[in-house]
């Protein structure tokens, strides 16, 4: 049987992908904060050593209230320099994931197109991005594949508690919708199911057309 991590699987997106896992017979340990905190190194650690080999790795986590770069404090840097930075590269290079495996990582549009209330976001998941960009290379010599989801506006508690407006959000989007968690879990389950495996190394991005850069 085909073993899956879901990092932050116990809601929104993350559920997602792990009942999508489920659906093709995966056996699927989707966290939730209580079990694994990024943001928590001892916490990261100790998961590590009761998990430490997979087939599919989904590095996936919330992130951090809306806020200007002048209203950031000291302590929420450090804070979401692990939860979104450091935790996710103990995690990566912790876990061996088996050959022939997959890691997904769900990062977020703002690592091409910043968002001025979404500052320490973008540094951090922009940082492990260029990370996860790097190590692709040595994961596919190992034929374990590495994708970059990086999803726009997709209708999450998450998105809906950091967009007050959410109505008139909605209607400025191309397709006038959001996205849906379970459209990432069938993009997951179908590269997956297929064995797409020389996708390898590239981020998608999953935002209805709404981004405004050409690669």
């Amino acid at each position: 049987m085909t073993d899956a991590i879901v990092v932050g699987g116990s809601r929104g997106i993350g559920r997602a992908i792990a009942a999508s896992l489920q659906d093709i017979g995966c056996r699927v340990l989707a966290t939730s904060t209580k079990q694994l905190d990024t943001s928590d190194l001892d916490g990261v650690r100790r998961f590590i050593e009761e998990n430490d080999t997979t087939d599919i790795l989904v590095l996936n986590t919330g992130g951090p209230p809306a806020k200007k770069f002048h209203d950031i404090t000291e302590e929420e840097w450090l804070r979401y320099h692990n939860q979104l930075f450091l935790g996710f590269c103990l995690l990566i290079k912790g876990i061996t994931v088996r050959r022939g495996g997959y890691i997904f990582l769900i990062s977020s549009g703002v690592i091409r197109e910043p968002n001025p209330t979404l500052v320490i976001s973008g540094a951090y998941r922009a940082a492990f991005s260029s990370v996860f960009k790097v190590l692709s290379k040595d994961f596919a010599r190992r034929r374990v594949s590495c994708i970059n989801i990086a999803p726009g506006l997709v209708d999450t508690d998450r998105t809906r508690d950091l967009l007050p407006d959410i109505e008139g959000q909605i209607n400025s989007l191309p397709m006038g919708r959001m996205g849906r968690p379970s459209e990432i879990g069938g993009l997951v389950k179908g590269i997956i199911q297929n064995n797409v495996e020389y996708l390898s190394g590239v981020t998608i991005n999953f935002d209805g057309a709404s981004s405004g850069y050409v690669f």
